[in-house]
Parts: C-alpha cells; structure tokens; sequence
C-alpha cells in the first residue's frame, strides 16, 4: 500500500471511531476522513435532466460504414435530431420540436433500431441452423 492509499485512509478513519477518546488523534487528511466517516452522498430521488444539445445515440450492428447515429442539436431555440447512416452521410433533419421530443425521438428511433437488428439477427440463425440440420440430413458434413 502506498501513503496515497484510500484504504489507509479508510481504516485510519474506523480505528479512530474505535479507539477510546482520550487516544483519538487527528486524521492526517480532514476532509477525506470526513467524508469517510460521514458515509456515501445521498442516492439522487430522481436522476438529472439529460442535456438535450448532442445528445446522441447509435443504432447497432458491427459495421460503422452502415450504423445508424441519431443526434440532438439546439438551433436559435429549437430541438432538431439529425440522422445519418455512416460516417459521412448527409443527415436526414426532422424538426423543429421540443427538447423532449427530441430526446423521445432519439429513444425510440434507436430503440426501434434495436429491436429489428435482433429480429433480424435471429432469423439469420434459425435460418444457418435450418441449413446446417437440412445439410447434415443430406449426408453432407
């Protein structure tokens, strides 16, 4: 362990606790005893607003050259989503709308995506084990 260490600091916090009060010292680092001994911060009731301006998500699938990215874009105002297929493509513009909106459209465009890429890629293999069984019934190997 090093002097760094947040595990020197942690158990230096808890043999403190445990140590009678005329033996306890001070931590070498205040503020992180402090914030050790206080405990974690308070969970969040309700997570933050998502920033709307770039947000963004990817469709799936193992090319880029063909994936689909959505983002959020904030001009003079509004909410537009851009959506292009690639890299390089020219993005299809749909707006103007409202920051919700637009995040909502991003959700389920990708979503969407998803759900279709796993259909899709589920029928591709019931169709490869359909051919490898109806091979195999054949006699070929």
């Amino acid at each position: 362990m090093t002097l760094s260490d947040p595990t020197d600091n942690a158990l230096a916090t808890i043999a403190s606790i445990l140590d009678p009060p005329e033996s306890r010292r001070e931590p070498d680092k205040p503020a992180v005893a402090a914030q050790i001994a206080v405990g974690p911060p308070p969970i969040p009731t309700s997570p933050p607003p998502i920033e709307a301006h770039r947000y963004c998500k990817f469709g799936p699938g193992p090319m880029t050259a063909i994936r689909f990215k959505w983002t959020v874009r904030l001009d003079n105002g509004d909410y537009y989503v851009d959506e292009t297929i690639g890299e390089n493509s020219t993005p299809i513009v749909t707006g103007p709308m409202s920051r919700e909106a637009a995040i909502q459209m991003v959700d389920d465009r990708e979503s969407s995506a998803r759900r279709r890429f796993e259909q899709l890629k589920s029928e591709m293999t019931e169709r490869s084990a359909a051919a490898n069984l109806a091979r195999k019934d054949d006699g070929e190997a």
